[in-house]
């Protein structure tokens, strides 16, 4: 860690844990602020396969949702979804592939991340932009989902609950959202007290416990081909929620497990990237 980035650490845990002393509640509130905050949006310019996309946009709860489509018209289509503080165009590698195994491409940025508008995310404004995506340019067969992003497809799905040929591809998914906020308040040093503050504010602005938020959970309220991909070195998403995943034995449910790709890398390696393409 960077000094810059260690006293920005440690201003932080010195600030929250001198509100919690005073008030557990606020201190929650602001720690919950942060947490749907992402820090950080990626910068770079889209590459040539987005200057060719046709774009696309829609409106979500006051919010601007850019997105991009390839193919227009195919039969089959598919659905690229990214992950916390990432942005769709970190993912034009599978784009042409895509396009040459005859589908329509439809890749979007979510709120507060990419081109789109917002300052914050949460698993049910990211879920619910995925079922207006469906609604829109759906039926979709096929999803490729990163991260964060593959729990808030499983959430959505649960709710679109579409036909039993769908093919989904989980890549190194946020299997648990319980484990997310553990990470986060292990990071911030904040106690038990605060925790329980704010699990509650998730259950109130969501309508569902912490628990709920579970790739683990939704993926069995659906029919679907699933192939799940992670590396042992993830620290952002651990394999040890997956390896529960895997110990079911599901009969609609392949694992591939992999060493030193760790978080990101995994969706960018070639051999991977290949894997993917022929499961579709």
């Amino acid at each position: 860690m960077k000094l810059k980035q260690k006293i920005a650490v440690d201003y932080l845990r010195l600030k929250f844990n001198a509100l919690s002393f005073f008030s557990k509640k606020k201190a929650a509130e602001q720690a919950f602020e942060l947490f749907r905050t992402p820090q950080r949006r990626t910068k770079k310019e889209p590459s040539k396969v987005f200057r060719e996309a046709e774009n696309v946009r829609f409106k979500l709860e006051g919010l601007f949702i850019q997105g991009y489509r390839w193919n227009k018209g195919k039969a089959k289509k598919v659905l690229i979804v990214h992950g916390f503080e990432s942005s769709i165009i970190n993912f034009e590698q599978y784009v042409r592939t895509l396009m040459d195994k005859g589908y329509e491409v439809l890749a979007f940025d979510s709120p507060a991340h990419g081109h789109s508008s917002g300052d914050m995310i949460t698993a049910p404004l990211f879920a619910a932009m995925i079922e207006k995506i469906y609604q829109l340019y759906g039926p979709v067969q096929s999803f490729i989902a990163h991260s964060f992003g593959g729990l808030v497809l499983s959430i959505a799905l649960e709710k679109i609950q579409p036909n039993d040929d769908i093919k989904i591809v989980f890549i190194a998914p946020l299997t648990e959202m319980k484990t997310a906020i553990d990470q986060f308040f292990h990071f911030l040093k904040l106690n038990a007290a605060v925790r329980k503050e704010f699990d509650e504010l998730i259950a109130i602005a969501g309508d569902r416990p912490v628990d709920w938020y579970s790739t683990h959970r939704a993926m069995k309220t659906f029919p679907a081909k699933i192939l799940w991909v992670h590396d042992e070195d993830d620290e952002q998403t651990p394999l040890k929620d997956a390896l529960k995943v895997k110990e079911e034995d599901l009969p609609n449910v392949t694992f591939i497990i992999t060493k030193g790709l760790g978080h990101r890398k995994i969706y960018r390696d070639q051999k991977i990237i290949q894997e993917i393409i022929d499961f579709l």
